[in-house]
């Protein structure tokens, strides 16, 4: 596999931050205090020192009316982009019999 990719996927705290935070004028901590979680979290998310779990994708799905899908999927993408940067060995196709 080879994702072909020249800069890393946007992260989903970049697009918390850029898309939701910003233009709505929502503070770290108000979100925090709306989901129950540390602003700790929600900082680190937003730079992309924490990933979104799925629990977290469920929350930021119902607080700004999208699906959880739209959190996990970024989250994903920046992880293949990250192991396959990481990935020491790179296994060719097996082939049959």
């Amino acid at each position: 596999m080879n994702l072909k990719r020249i800069r890393r996927p946007t992260g989903p705290g970049e697009i918390l931050r850029d898309d939701f935070l910003r233009p709505m004028n929502i503070t770290q901590k108000r979100l925090a205090d709306h989901l129950g979680i540390d602003i700790k979290t929600v900082n680190r998310i937003i730079n992309g020192r924490s990933p979104v779990t799925p629990e977290l994708a469920i929350m930021l799905g119902f607080t700004f009316g999208t699906t959880p899908l739209l959190w996990i999927n970024a989250q994903l993408a920046v992880d293949l982009y990250d192991a396959e940067k990481n990935l020491k060995h790179r296994p060719g196709r097996m082939q049959a019999g």
